[in-house]
């Protein structure tokens, strides 16, 4: 199997917002790729399918790819369909759009982490139709203090 470059890892990442989406929930992918090109691992947002607090794209990617050494995460790339977490070692986020949320793109850059941003259309038009249909969801998701559930 010849190494993943970045639009085939991108486009995967992409499938996974879609599947998340699809579900129900919020749409962002993520794929996690090793610094040779190896696939370790691809997820998606999973917190209003499973009740989560911590499953988002980027963990789900993680969580996905199985126990591996750490070593295993060094110099790998995150590809993901928005703003990105920061966790394991990772040196290089792509990220398939900033508009809709920017994410913590200057606290990885700031910590010598290469942040490359593919401008896409297709994220940036799934990601307004989500929020535009599930403005609550979002705002669970991204923590705006209006409140989704109140107790009586």
């Amino acid at each position: 199997m010849s190494p993943l470059g970045d639009q085939e890892a991108f486009a995967m990442a992409v499938e996974e917002a879609k599947m998340g989406y699809a579900e129900g929930g919020v749409p962002i992918g993520a794929v996690l790729v090793s610094r040779d090109g190896k696939l370790l691992g691809r997820g998606h947002n999973m917190r209003v399918q499973k009740g989560s607090a911590i499953h988002h794209g980027e963990t789900s990617a993680l969580e996905n790819s199985g126990r591996l050494p750490a070593s295993a995460y060094k110099g790998s790339t995150m590809y993901t369909t928005t703003g990105a977490c920061l966790l394991y070692g990772i040196s290089r986020v792509v990220i398939g759009e900033n508009n809709t949320f920017l994410g913590g793109e200057a606290y990885l850059k700031q910590r010598g982490i290469e942040v490359v941003n593919m401008e896409s259309k297709e994220c940036q038009d799934l990601m307004e139709k989500f929020i535009s249909e599930k403005p609550e969801l979002w705002n669970e998701d991204i923590g705006v203090e209006k409140r989704v559930h109140t107790k009586a």
